[in-house]
């Protein structure tokens, strides 16, 4: 069963056409990557599902409702979680305090919030910095952090941008044990990844997009093999 279906979805600043007919099918329990050059509009295809950018023409539809024009706090409490490239936590306060605020989506109770935060903390492995200053952390651990944040919200789809990005090969390691586990506890995953090395570990099926457009679509070993693929990434001297 299909949880998030685009078809032909365009958008376009001025004369710079950003996503061009993109279409995609994300099952249930999946994890979905999407991939491509830097610029080649990944993140504004995020903005588009997560509703923080309406797109020209084309549908979105999340559990068989086309939710195209909802703002982002309304696709929240749908099930829709996002992270962002540039973590943003509240510095002065506490990683469990950061993660309340997502639990805050589902439920009014302070009680309730902190118990679905200690939860999801445990699940990201920052049970231990819990009561750190979110200032004090480590990157790979403020990453940690935005994805928890994510995940209080009690996701049933959540976007994945670049949580890998900048990371050490072992920290990349347990980042990709950590997506196993979000998917393993029922969430399913579309991610925008650069690593390859984990896009080929985790994900069933992927999609290269070129300046907003798609051009390949398939297992992480056949896009990888996809000429176009190598051209759009390494340019046509490589591919040929």
């Amino acid at each position: 069963m299909a949880v998030l279906e685009i078809q032909n979805l365009n958008k376009s600043f001025g004369g710079l056409t950003v996503t061009k007919n993109l279409s995609i099918s994300v099952q249930e329990g999946q994890i979905f990557g999407v991939i491509g050059p830097n610029g080649a509009g990944k993140s504004t295809l995020f903005n588009q599902i997560s509703g923080y950018i309406r797109p020209d023409s084309g549908s979105i539809v999340f559990n068989d409702k086309n939710i195209v024009g909802k703002p982002p706090y309304e696709l929240c409490r749908e099930g829709i979680g996002r992270t962002f490239q540039i973590v943003k936590p509240f510095g002065s306060k506490t990683v469990l305090y950061n993660v309340a605020v997502g639990a805050f989506a589902r439920t009014n109770s302070r009680s309730e919030a902190l118990q679905k935060a200690e939860e999801v903390v445990k699940l990201v492995g920052l049970e231990s910095r819990k009561d750190l200053l979110a200032k004090n952390l480590t990157i790979v651990d403020r990453k940690r952090l935005e994805v928890a944040k994510a995940l209080a919200t009690q996701p049933k789809l959540i976007l994945l941008d670049e949580v890998l990005a900048g990371l050490t090969p072992s920290e990349v390691d347990e980042a990709v044990e950590l997506i196993r586990r979000i998917q393993q506890s029922g969430v399913t995953v579309l991610m925008i990844e650069h690593v390859m090395r984990a896009v080929m570990a985790l994900c069933e099926r992927v999609l290269v997009i070129s300046y907003g457009e798609p051009i390949a679509e398939g297992t992480p070993q056949e896009v990888t093999q996809n000429p176009q693929v190598i051209s759009a990434y390494l340019g046509d001297d490589h591919h040929a």
